[in-house]
């Protein structure tokens, strides 16, 4: 009778028939009095939404302090009511960490499977389900405290969790989508996991590629700014060996390495592919919709909103997805006000404070934009983009020195962003240290080559490299990178005045004038390039005035010079005594010594000389 009961309520379950499951599984328990089918009962009174029943029910029966399964299902049910006081009483402030295994998966080459199989030989399979459910009160506990606002204690508890039993998936992907750990750490932590406990049916073999898969499957879901090579190679070999190529959280993640790379093209064209598939897969949508955001493509955004309001209204990703919209459209107070729905639905979803931010530093109100990078940073401890954005506005407002002690923050978070290094640089710059400048512009030029990015992402970097090489009077590069700004699409006013200031530097007025009328054709009321034609211009007609003074004062030379020659020759004739044609004999061969003789002499010379020509 009771294995007829199980499988009558185990296939009511199956069917989603919960009225039919809790009829039965009142009569099997009365049956057995047993907690195992008390804790089944009590979970089909959970699933169907009825939390205080299911507490009342297990309260009742005394099952949470002498069972950790229903300890568990106890504290799940406060957690959905709210009551998150209660439930860290039921569940216990403090983690058994004594269940921690200290075998790491790096430890695998000098640690035999053997002795792994042999300590789950130890344990039975009833030992083995409590430590799985103490991991998982350990995750329960960080959503209280996550709730509560402590961020540090719920973090250490889903780091416990996953410690405790590697395959709590839910308190790892807590770590990974909140943010709560730094790049850095979370590599340092995957590797710090015991994947080798892991056990599948079969020998030793079946075991050890179960472990590799787990690893492999949670190194896709690590931060895409750090070792994307590690990432490459777990995504290939899920891909080709296990076939998952289309797996909608693989090719996620894929986009969202895409797209931290700038080639939102790409990126945008996974994200639709998965759509097409799963239309309303709302973990898609931050990504999707910040591609369509770069690209400017505000017809889709439209388009994307509108649906999902009229489909999803109790999302918060639809409300995110309205406010980019009307942030793309320039509409700054209607999207500020979708960003904050899209936040208090979700207190913890991550894009719409980022974005709610972003609209107070679009307008220009800066104090209220720290503020919300401020909650941004709080909430999300583990990303550098709130610390770059509080840098950012610190800049604007010229609080250089705390604009770099921010960049700073997110520089020992994340040392591999490219944006970091520019705005690092940037502040260097206006700090008057033009060679610390060029050489932060240079790495984060050298690292977007390094993982692939768009080259057009980055003009912006270039050209700040370019004015730094001005600065330092490095004028032939500061030339080339502009010129190679312009031919990628760089076409801006700003860029041709530095390129026509570095030309005046040069005393190149007139190629200066040229470029910054090229200048002022893109814009113009620049009044930047509007001085600095006028001073080219200036410099052209001084050039040019300059130029023909001294044509005039060769000209007065020479004719200068041809007086002095006339007077010397009159002066050597003996002011006309020797005739013109005995001169032209004598081919004007007359000497100093001459000049000298007395008329007898002259006249003896003059006969010598006639007679030597002759």
């Amino acid at each position: 009778m009771e294995k007829f009961l199980r499988d009558w309520r185990q296939d009511a379950l199956n069917k989603a028939q919960y009225e039919s499951a809790i009829f039965i599984g009142d009569k099997l328990l009365a049956l057995t009095n047993d907690d195992q089918d008390a804790f089944w009962l009590a979970q089909v009174h959970f699933a169907t939404g009825n939390y205080t029943r299911a507490q009342a029910f297990l309260s009742k029966q005394d099952l949470i302090s002498r069972n950790p399964s229903c300890r568990y299902l106890a504290g799940h049910c406060l957690i959905k009511q709210s009551r998150y006081e209660e439930a860290l009483a039921v569940l216990g402030e403090r983690n058994p960490t004594h269940l921690i295994s200290n075998g790491g998966s790096n430890k695998r080459k000098s640690q035999p499977r053997h002795s792994n199989r042999w300590r789950d030989d130890e344990v039975d399979e009833e030992e083995a389900a409590n430590r799985r459910f103490e991991a998982a009160m350990c995750f329960l506990r960080g959503i209280c405290y996550a709730k509560q606002n402590a961020f540090d204690r719920a973090k250490e508890c889903y780091k416990d969790a996953v410690r405790i039993d590697v395959r709590c998936f839910e308190a790892f992907q807590q770590l990974m989508k909140n943010s709560l750990l730094s790049p850095d750490e979370e590599w340092q932590f995957l590797e710090s996991l015991d994947f080798d406990s892991i056990t599948a049916s079969g020998d030793i073999s079946s075991s050890q590629e179960a472990a590799d898969f787990t690893k492999m499957l949670y190194t896709t879901r690590l931060s895409k700014y750090r070792n994307p090579a590690a990432f490459e190679t777990a995504y290939d070999s899920l891909s080709t060996h296990y076939h998952l190529s289309t797996n909608p959280d693989l090719q996620l993640a894929r986009a969202d390495l895409l797209y931290t790379q700038c080639r939102y093209q790409d990126a945008l064209g996974i994200t639709n592919a998965i759509l097409q598939e799963d239309k309303y897969n709302f973990s898609v949508y931050p990504v999707h919709l910040a591609c369509l955001y770069e690209l400017k493509m505000n017809n889709l955004l439209f388009l994307v909103a509108h649906d999902l309001a009229d489909t999803h209204p109790e999302e918060p990703c639809t409300w995110l997805a309205v406010g980019i919209y009307y942030f793309a459209i320039d509409k700054i107070a209607e999207a500020r006000r979708y960003f904050s729905k899209a936040s208090m639905m979700d207190a913890h979803f991550g894009p719409a404070w980022i974005g709610f931010a972003h609209t107070f530093a679009a307008e220009g109100e800066h104090d209220q934009a720290v503020s919300a990078y401020s909650t941004a940073a709080r909430l999300f401890m583990g990303t550098h983009l709130p610390q770059i954005f509080l840098g950012m506005q610190n800049h604007a407002l010229n609080n250089m020195a705390l604009a770099e002690e921010f960049l700073r923050t997110a520089y020992g978070l994340c040392k591999t962003d490219p944006l970091l290094l520019n705005e690092m640089g940037i502040v260097k710059y206006h700090q008057d240290r033009p060679k610390e400048a060029a050489q932060y512009f240079t790495a984060a030029l050298d690292i977007a080559e390094e993982i692939n990015s768009e080259p057009s992402a980055w003009l912006s970097a270039k050209t700040n490299l370019a004015h730094a090489l001005r600065r330092l009077r490095h004028f032939n590069k500061a030339l080339e990178l502009f010129d190679e700004v312009l031919r990628l699409g760089g076409k801006d006013a700003a860029v041709f005045s530095a390129k026509g200031l570095i030309l005046m530097e040069q005393n190149r007025a007139e190629e200066a004038v040229a470029v910054l009328h090229q200048a002022l054709a893109i814009n113009p009321q620049d009044s930047i390039s509007n001085e600095l034609l006028n001073k080219a211009l200036e410099e052209t007609v001084l050039m040019d005035g300059a130029a023909e003074e001294e044509a005039d004062d060769v000209a007065e030379f020479e004719h200068h010079l041809d007086q002095k020659k006339a007077e010397a020759t009159h002066k050597v004739n003996g002011h006309g005594v020797v005739g013109q044609g005995i001169m032209d004999k004598g081919k004007g061969r007359v000497t100093r010594r001459q000049t000298l003789l007395g008329d007898q002499d002259k006249r003896e010379s003059m006969m010598e000389m006639t007679d030597d020509d002759e």
